[in-house]
């Protein structure tokens, strides 16, 4: 996509941009309807609530505190943090496919907010971002529409398709929910696990591009920043990437064989691994995130002597069977 003749347009210029009215989550009852908050994960959605009001669906909101710039589309009726998410309704016809653009390129310019200089509503109004354009220099709608059904769509393997055309299956593999007590957990030491390895640096101008997952440093897309056909150093599949630097702690199973960049360390598991327990696992490391930060990096030699806390069998060893089932008895299960 040439973006030559792209034209700038204000936030406030294709949105109206507003505060939710609805309460805090901590002042709600448990409910059905989804609460959008700061974080960046899970569309935005906290937890759900009883509502009094709810917002209209086919709508996007934003982040202005937390995850500053975090940017969701939903296409369900919700309600959302007044204090920490604006909410943007379109002035145009929006579907999910425009949605899904617009919120990356809200999203590019997270970079230029923090928790001390928020992305309030003023700021967002102002912010621009560049469109292309049609012949009457109005942002072309139909273009962006087909360019992202193209990506998402067209070019993608029939799982993602019926993913992306929202048939979830809803329902656990197991039907019996496991309790999740941690009281009686015991921690293990980071090398009493896992082998851990650093990633091996691979600058853009040496990128030759293919089909290899090169795994970088970000906090999305499994951690995938681009595809490559180096081959010089690649790591197995079945292991759970961990940058150390930039996102740290951002932890992501990789089902493919890839090359990880030298700001990531590889875990590869000295115990049979699958993607249920690696999803179990790699929340319990994300919640390690408070303790790093760009002064004090989770590196190899660190990592290695890191504990992690799991659930354990009678012989006090990690209880893996136990930790896959869980997942298993999880809403949404059979997509992993």
């Amino acid at each position: 996509m040439d973006t030559t003749n792209w034209q700038k347009f204000k936030l406030k210029d294709i949105f109206d941009i507003y505060t939710s009215s609805d309460k805090n989550s901590l002042e709600s009852e448990d409910g059905s309807v989804p609460y959008i908050s700061s974080t960046q994960f899970n569309n935005g959605v906290s937890s759900f609530v009883k509502a009094e009001t709810i917002q209209n669906k086919n709508t996007i909101t934003v982040a202005r505190n937390g995850s500053v710039g975090s940017a969701f589309y939903h296409s369900y009726n919700y309600c959302a943090s007044p204090d920490d998410v604006r909410i943007f309704k379109p002035k145009f016809e929006m579907n999910k496919y425009i949605a899904i653009f617009l919120c990356t390129l809200i999203e590019n310019e997270k970079y230029r907010f923090t928790y001390g200089r928020k992305f309030g509503t003023k700021r967002m109004q102002e912010t621009e971002i560049k469109l292309p354009v049609n012949p009457d220099n109005q942002p072309d709608w139909q273009r962006i529409e087909d360019y992202v059904k193209n990506i998402l769509v067209l070019k993608l393997p029939q799982k993602a398709k019926s993913v992306w055309n929202d048939n979830f299956d809803k329902n656990p593999i197991l039907s019996t929910k496991l309790p999740l007590n941690t009281e009686n957990w015991k921690w293990f030491r980071y090398d009493e696990i896992f082998e851990i390895k650093k990633g091996k640096r691979l600058t853009k101008a040496d990128m030759i591009d293919g089909g290899i997952n090169y795994i970088g440093a970000t906090d999305s897309n499994n951690g995938i920043t681009a595809k490559i056909s180096n081959d010089e150093h690649i790591h197995n599949s079945n292991t759970i990437t961990v940058s150390y630097n930039g996102s740290i702690a951002e932890a992501f199973y990789q089902d493919k064989p890839f090359w990880a960049t030298d700001d990531v360390n590889v875990l590869y598991p000295k115990f049979e691994l699958n993607p249920y327990i690696a999803i179990f696992l790699c929340t319990l490391i994300y919640k390690e995130k408070y303790r790093f930060n760009y002064g004090r990096k989770w590196d190899k030699e660190m990592m290695n002597k890191s504990q992690i806390k799991l659930p354990i069998t009678k012989k006090n060893r990690p209880d893996w069977q136990y930790m896959e089932d869980y997942i298993k008895s999880l809403p949404y299960a059979k997509n992993i």
